[in-house]
């Protein structure tokens, strides 16, 4: 049920001071967009009659078809702690729809709504997910620009002096609760400057939702400590990149399918065909899930982050871990989706994994429970373990052939997707980068 209506919004609004609203969605490319209204277009906003240009907006549609209304979520609502005393900005997240009303096929969070209503179909109610986003703090020079000087030379669950990071996450984590969240835990992590904050599990619209808005929180804060934070997959060679593990259930009438105490490692079959699913199609979501080029540069071996395709319930080497946590709380971790990615394309596509799985009966491999990193490329040919993609080419090349993830993001988005990408890494192959000048200048 929801929890807000038309009447309890415009209530909050006057009690707390709100003099604009922010109207937020997302682009196909994870972005944060937003239309500002002042407080007297409220009552046209929530009557959902709240139009924008969609040809200016990334993976949207072309110019001749640009009219989109903005649909608000009232569940969404929320007002930022931070701003002005002068009158407060407050938020609605909305879905985007075209001019009949009917859901724009372009929205990540509608399409997200889609798959999601497939799985109800296949008689689940809820798929909760459990994010794990991790973000560097580095120092703002003198025009309030990025530097790449670390603000810390903190380690795993250090503290200060060495965490400096400390008051700046303490003060995100306090924003965060005043805004509704549950934080479980918040440390400073492996690489110096890096930091992760965890938040309670809630179903995946809501968990996506929460992504957003926590990322927007984090850069906020840290630029009033004089920081800038960047969720960059892999921003320092030689050092650990940034995840953003997903925890991932599915419930049916409030009970947790994937949990069964008969089963070998308690593990329902459900979640074993879940399981196969993820990891049939891990090398096609890939390219969703780790959207940039950079964020191949975190998935190499020595940096906790996974590089092959496997799972186990003991090490955390693989690409799908099984928490020791068992009951309500039974799941399956995704270890190798990182934080550039778009939340509802990335639950979307590996909802629609773990669904056909489940659909097809799979059967997953045994579990790998060795230190995969250390083992040789002959070994790993054994076992059937085979490599993630390597570069974002690959990646995409991969994509392209798999019409199940193919369907995870529906045509429109997947072939402006598949464009943005494309370019992208075309832009990057056809640059001189430094370290090309650094090997070649003089021995050629």
């Amino acid at each position: 049920m929801s929890r807000f209506t038309k009447d309890d919004i415009k209530r909050m609004a006057k009690e707390e001071n709100v003099k604009f609203i922010r109207l937020q969605f997302t682009d196909i490319l994870g972005t944060i967009k937003n239309v500002e209204i002042p407080i007297s277009q409220l009552e046209k906003a929530l009557d959902n009659k709240m139009m924008f240009d969609g040809s200016s907006i990334e993976g949207f549609v072309r110019i001749e078809e640009s009219d989109m209304y903005l649909f608000p979520d009232l569940d969404t609502w929320v007002v930022f702690p931070w701003t002005a005393e002068k009158g407060k900005v407050a938020r609605l997240i909305c879905d985007i729809s075209n001019p009949d009303g009917t859901p724009f096929a372009g929205d990540p969070r509608s399409n997200l709504k889609r798959v999601l209503r497939e799985m109800e179909e296949l008689g689940f109610t809820d798929f909760n997910l459990g994010p794990e986003p991790e973000f560097f703090l580095f120092k703002l020079d003198e025009k309030g620009e990025p530097t790449l000087e670390l603000n810390d030379k903190g380690g795993y669950f250090d503290f200060a002096p060495t965490d400096l990071g400390e008051n700046c996450r303490r003060d995100i984590v306090l924003e965060l609760e005043e805004m509704g969240f549950e934080i479980e835990a918040s440390h400073h992590e492996v690489g110096p400057g890096q930091h992760e904050i965890d938040f309670k599990y809630a179903d995946a619209l809501t968990a996506c939702d929460q992504i957003q808005t926590f990322k927007l929180v984090v850069k906020t804060i840290a630029r009033k400590h004089g920081l800038h934070a960047t969720f960059m997959p892999k921003p320092l060679f030689g050092v650990a990149g940034s995840g953003m593990h997903m925890n991932l259930s599915l419930f049916n009438e409030g009970k947790n399918t994937f949990f069964d105490p008969t089963g070998d490692l308690q593990l329902s079959d459900t979640a074993r065909q879940f399981i196969a699913g993820v990891l049939k199609h891990a090398t096609s979501f890939t390219a969703v899930t780790n959207p940039t080029v950079n964020s191949y540069k975190r998935l190499v071996p020595g940096y906790e982050a996974p590089c092959y395709v496997a799972w186990s319930a003991q090490n955390r080497s693989p690409l799908v871990r099984i928490p020791a946590s068992r009951g309500m709380s039974t799941r399956i971790e995704v270890r190798s989706v990182d934080p550039s990615a778009n939340p509802y394309l990335a639950m979307a596509v590996l909802l629609k994994a773990g669904l056909d799985g489940i659909k097809n009966k799979l059967t997953p491999p045994a579990p790998v429970d060795r230190n995969i990193y250390v083992m040789s490329t002959e070994e790993r040919a054994e076992e059937g373990i085979i490599d993630l993609p390597a570069t974002l080419a690959q990646a995409l090349h991969l994509l392209k052939a798999n019409k199940v993830i193919v369907d995870g993001l529906g045509d429109h988005i997947f072939e402006r997707f598949l464009d943005a990408k494309e370019i992208e890494w075309d832009m990057f192959r056809t640059v001189v980068h430094p370290w090309e000048r650094e090997q070649y200048m003089s021995m050629y």
